[in-house]
């Protein structure tokens, strides 16, 4: 239990950024008067000891959750109908109030020869080895996170992004900088391109990328998007549509679905896929959305996502930068009638 970012993203992710920054800090110490023998790494001590932390982690989570009085299946459940669910050892449960939170997973894109050789931001967490030389497609900052880890492990990366910058959507002063300072630091950066097969020849891997030219490594990663988890849920069957959008559950500002006793937040309605956002929309849920299905017949907030900082700036499509206005700085707090 704990979802994406506790089992496989921001937490096992950032277990590897701290030890990836090691030998930076083993390089300053001289400065500092400190003489350190010559340091090696081992890979799969570190992820074991990762393993044992999230193991830890998670049954964290599990005892928090029994402690609140929730009874814990692990298996699959597919809706027979808006208020039944079937599990996968047989029984059905019956449920006034349904909340739909299954996440997210990564996306490969179009299928290309080769995909099977192709990991993901899932697999990569469970490498045997560290890879002495490593390809990543994707411009996003989990393409170039993992870059930065696999470079600070001495690994040779190469990105390849079919952009013309990183960070799309990024200030322009941000998008340069990082990709420069990645360019410092030995990372290989090949934009204007995607990757249009692999081959594999004995360990070792050949990407054939659309400018013709092609990249040998012992891994090829894609981190080019993730997709809602909302395949064979049986929301059919319930009556629960999907946004034609962005292939999410679609959901009110409520996190209400169509179905009026049902509900979905986090990842799968792939509206902001944030840790944070995530656990604000649970607890706007609990706190005021559930009370509304519940037949409290109180009123609720209607949570705002619109939230921006105080003062801030933004460059505009001319180049020019402007101050952001002090105009939207707290939660709105009006009343909405429950339907």
């Amino acid at each position: 239990m704990g979802g994406t970012c506790v089992i496989r993203g921001c937490v096992p992710k950032k277990l590897l950024v701290y030890a990836s920054h090691i030998h930076h800090e083993i390089e300053d110490a001289a400065g500092f008067g400190w003489t350190i023998p010559s340091a090696t790494f081992d890979w799969p001590t570190l992820i074991a000891n990762k393993d044992q932390e999230i193991t830890r982690l998670e049954a964290a989570y599990a005892s928090n959750v029994e402690k609140a009085g929730a009874r814990i299946v692990k298996t699959r459940a597919v809706f027979e109908d808006a208020h039944t669910l079937r599990l996968g050892t047989g029984e059905t449960v019956r449920s006034k109030v349904v909340l739909v939170a299954t996440g997210g997973a990564p996306n490969h894109g179009d299928a290309i020869p080769g995909i099977e050789h192709v990991i993901s931001s899932n697999e990569v967490f469970h490498l045997q080895a560290l890879p002495r030389r490593i390809l990543i497609q994707g411009g996003g900052y989990i393409a170039l996170e993992f870059a930065c880890i696999f470079a600070g492990f001495g690994s040779d990366v190469t990105v390849v992004y079919r952009g013309d910058n990183v960070l799309r959507g990024f200030d322009e002063d941000v998008r340069a900088h990082v990709r420069s300072e990645m360019e410092k630091e030995g990372i290989t950066i090949l934009t204007g391109c995607v990757v249009d097969r692999v081959g594999k020849h004995g360990k070792e891997f050949t990407s054939h990328l659309s400018n013709g030219s092609s990249v040998a490594s012992d891994q090829v990663m894609f981190a080019i998007g993730r997709h809602p988890n909302v395949a064979n849920l049986g929301l059919e069957k319930a009556g629960v549509a999907v946004n034609p959008a962005n292939g999410g559950i679609a959901v009110d500002g409520f996190s209400r679905t169509s179905v009026p006793n049902i509900y979905a937040i986090g990842d799968v309605t792939h509206r902001i896929n944030l840790t944070p956002v995530a656990i604000r929309e649970g607890h706007a849920l609990r706190r005021y959305g559930v009370r509304q299905a519940a037949g409290s017949g109180r009123s609720c907030r209607h949570p705002d996502r619109g939230i921006l900082p105080a003062r801030g700036w933004y460059r505009r499509t001319d180049g020019k930068r402007r101050r952001a206005r002090n105009s939207a700085t707290s939660i709105s707090t009006r009343r909405v009638s429950s339907r």
